[in-house]
């Protein structure tokens, strides 16, 4: 099936190229100029990823992540010209999965995009319980007695991390590798976005522990 990628970018001569590169790739691509067409966009047709730009007139890409994500869990890949570690922070907090900072080889563009619209295939389907909860490592799902728990593509990899090795500490590199190598910093936040969903007091969790110098785990046992 093939991919459907939204590329919103208030600059035209930018979008353009990403559409023309991205369907030799063999992505479908339609693309907007702000979030306003995109949030047209998104109503009307199916995608697979949205590609946002940070820096857009009228509401930001970081903005209009925060007000999607109270509707939708599209994978997001956020194109910033900001390198700095503290406006990459922002962007995930706001849930976003990925970025790229500007300039970039749009063949980098074209993998991230892959690795986000690939879900990781393990050899083991079993469910993992702990507490109320009951999580499927084949297809991510997420319930808590008989209600599912909406997750972001990127909250739903890592919980398949920790769940493959329920109750050992699994390292922050680990992790890393799971998740498209992401920084460990981004790792922390992904983690405290988890922990919000899933514990009933976040700072002093019954699931998802912090292993001090090891990393985090999955306790499915007292």
């Amino acid at each position: 099936m093939t991919v459907h990628i939204l590329v919103t970018d208030d600059d035209h001569k930018l979008r353009e190229l990403l559409k023309q590169y991205l369907e030799k790739e063999g992505f479908a691509v339609t693309t907007a100029a702000n979030s306003l067409e995109a949030e047209k966009e998104l109503s009307n047709q199916n995608f697979d990823v949205l590609v946002l730009d940070v820096m857009m007139p009228q509401e930001s890409g970081v903005e209009f992540a925060i007000r999607l994500r109270e509707k939708s869990n599209i994978p997001i890949l956020m194109l910033t010209a900001m390198s700095e570690a503290q406006d990459r922070i922002k962007g995930l907090e706001s849930g976003v999965n990925d970025y790229l900072t500007k300039p970039f080889e749009p063949r980098e563009l074209s993998l991230r995009l892959k690795n986000l619209t690939q879900k990781p295939t393990f050899k083991q389907s079993s469910k993992v319980t702990f507490g109320n909860y009951e999580f499927d490592i084949e297809n991510g799902d997420l319930k808590k007695d008989d209600e599912y728990i909406d997750l972001s593509s990127t909250e739903s990899y890592l919980l398949k991390t920790l769940a493959k090795s329920a109750n050992k500490a699994i390292s922050r590199e680990q992790i890393s590798q799971e998740l498209n190598n992401i920084s460990e910093r981004s790792i922390d936040v992904q983690i405290a976005r988890l922990r919000r969903k899933i514990e009933i007091d976040p700072k002093k969790p019954d699931y998802i522990h912090t292993e001090r110098s090891k990393g985090y785990s999955l306790r499915t046992r007292s």
